[in-house]
């Protein structure tokens, strides 16, 4: 037991560091991505199921709330946390449109999304960004090894190097949270005096 254990943690550590050495340019790229949106008064819509929607509201949480800094709240919003307007969809429509509806109807030309799906193959995030696309949102993606096809459709995308879902998933939320120190620091660090 105790071996398996240090594998699960050694082998997150090690997908993480081989993510990061992939991603800094990219992270810094999205970060400023982000920081601009909201400069220009846009917002950040993030969706996913299963952990990937707890994954998009923690990060949509750190931004409307505080991450490491004491500043104003940042327009963010995770599609999977209204319970009527998801059951209402998939209910009258069909499952598969339940983020895609919601796209057409909140976002704006200009606003962000982040798309979180570890497999790729989520009929119901593939037909989100194909939306967002259309209405002139930049996409992001966060996936995994599988979800290159996924990647591909996006405008950016973070490919864990794992197709282990918890060790992608936990990649996922360490970025979401690496993201927002970076665009807070962008929006809200105080230039020190020389």
């Amino acid at each position: 037991m105790e071996k398996k254990i240090l594998k699960a943690f050694e082998d997150s550590i090690r997908i993480k560091e081989k993510f990061v050495k992939e991603n800094i340019p990219l992270i810094i790229e999205v970060s400023k991505l982000i920081a601009d949106a909201f400069n220009e008064g846009k917002k950040l819509i993030i969706f996913g199921n299963g952990g990937s929607a707890c994954d998009a509201s923690h990060i949509v949480a750190e931004f409307v709330n505080r991450f490491k800094k004491d500043r104003p709240g940042l327009p963010a919003i995770a599609l999977n946390t209204d319970t009527a307007v998801l059951t209402s969809i998939a209910n009258d429509y069909d499952y598969s449109e339940i983020f895609a509806r919601q796209v057409k109807t909140l976002a704006d030309a200009g606003d962000v999304s982040i798309a979180i799906s570890t497999s790729g193959n989520s009929k119901n995030i593939l037909k989100a960004v194909d939306v967002a696309k259309k209405k002139g949102v930049k996409t992001i993606a966060f996936t995994g090894m599988k979800g290159e096809k996924f990647a591909s459709k996006n405008d950016y995308a973070f490919v864990v190097p794992s197709d282990d879902t918890p060790r992608i998933q936990e990649s996922h939320i360490t970025l979401g949270h690496v993201l927002c120190q970076m665009v807070e620091e962008i929006l809200f660090e105080v230039p020190r005096k020389r």
